[in-house]
């Protein structure tokens, strides 16, 4: 099926990512800021990487830009905060084999890469080994996921799966799709939304010609992060065997506001997508800056429960270590 909207010419995304901001300095003269202004980290261990398409949403001038938030490093991460951690979710005990996660019944979780177009300051796998996993252990997790007929879902996460190449996500997909137990693939994926040039012809067809169906969860946080590149992105996703989900993290000082809430859940209509998650910040050593309190959440949810209906309401959660599925917090 052609889409409605062509999606972005194949040889675009790998030249936009490969000149993505990795300094502090150029992001901010971009932006026409002043390092004085902000306590920006220019030697952080876990470096700035923002795409130039999503530097171009940000407003000029403004230290406090809720997309700028996301991605610049701040000296505050260097603050060891009692209570925080580098793997809050336990996930190396959730370990099946390198690069699969079993934490869910009925589905596993692929670490295909340990890339991401954009480097979020609140990632929750922030600290994570990726050198212990990727695409060198391919054969084995899919012997594993092959081996358990209670697998019925892949979920490929990373890292961003969508960092890979078109070769080696066709190939790794495919995979996956002939497995005769599994009846689903799940993509979590911030470049739809950070560089959604990487929404190209090879990647369309891809998906659509998958033998089983797909679930595209794309991030965004805020209103401002979608604009006409991602609704060309999302337009081009938007096929019968493909299903838009959303996952959004409650961010302070981001989108802590019902207002902000509403607006993004609006925003991800417009576009064709559905609010799924909102998260909890994970516990994540280096975050602080990022933490909402519980009972901040609750007023806030129960505020955007008033403003919209119900398909627009995201799931308000929190994952803890050990549990089967997300555990949704009380409203």
């Amino acid at each position: 099926m052609i889409p409605a909207i062509a999606p972005y010419a194949n040889d675009l995304w790998p030249k936009l990512l490969s000149s993505a901001y990795r300094d502090v300095d150029p992001l901010l003269e971009r932006l026409k800021l002043q390092g004085a202004q902000l306590p920006v980290d220019r030697s952080s261990r876990f470096e700035l990487r923002v795409p130039e398409p999503f530097v171009a949403r940000m407003r000029c001038g403004d230290p406090a830009d809720p997309l700028l938030l996301q991605v610049l490093p701040l000296l505050a991460e260097r603050t060891l905060t009692p209570g925080l951690m580098e793997d809050p979710l336990q996930e190396q005990d959730a370990l099946a084999t390198p690069g699969l996660l079993h934490k869910y019944d009925g589905r596993a979780l692929v670490i295909s890469t340990g890339a991401c177009a954009v480097h979020c300051r609140y990632c929750f796998r922030r600290h994570f080994p990726y050198s212990e996993h990727g695409p060198r252990h391919y054969q084995s997790l899919l012997e594993h996921v092959a081996a358990d007929p209670s697998i019925r879902e892949v979920i490929l996460s990373g890292g961003d799966p969508l960092t890979l190449s078109d070769t080696a996500l066709i190939k790794l997909l495919e995979q996956f799709a002939a497995l005769p137990q599994v009846t689903r693939l799940r993509l979590h994926s911030r470049l739809p939304v950070v560089l959604p040039q990487r929404v190209n012809e090879n990647l369309v067809s891809l998906l659509t010609n998958l033998s089983v169906p797909v679930v595209m969860v794309i991030h965004a946080n805020h209103a401002n992060e979608l604009d006409p590149s991602t609704a060309r992105a999302l337009a081009a996703l938007k096929q019968p065997n493909i299903t838009l989900l959303n996952q959004s993290v409650l961010l302070a000082k981001i989108n802590n506001n019902a207002q902000a809430l509403v607006d993004l859940s609006e925003a991800l209509f417009a576009q064709g997508v559905l609010p799924y998650y909102l998260h909890m910040t994970d516990a994540v050593q280096g975050t602080a800056a990022f933490l909402v309190a519980e009972a901040e959440a609750v007023a806030l949810y129960q505020a955007i429960t008033a403003k919209l209906p119900g398909y627009l309401l995201p799931k308000l959660v929190r994952e803890v270590p050990g549990q089967k599925a997300k555990s949704a917090i009380p409203v």
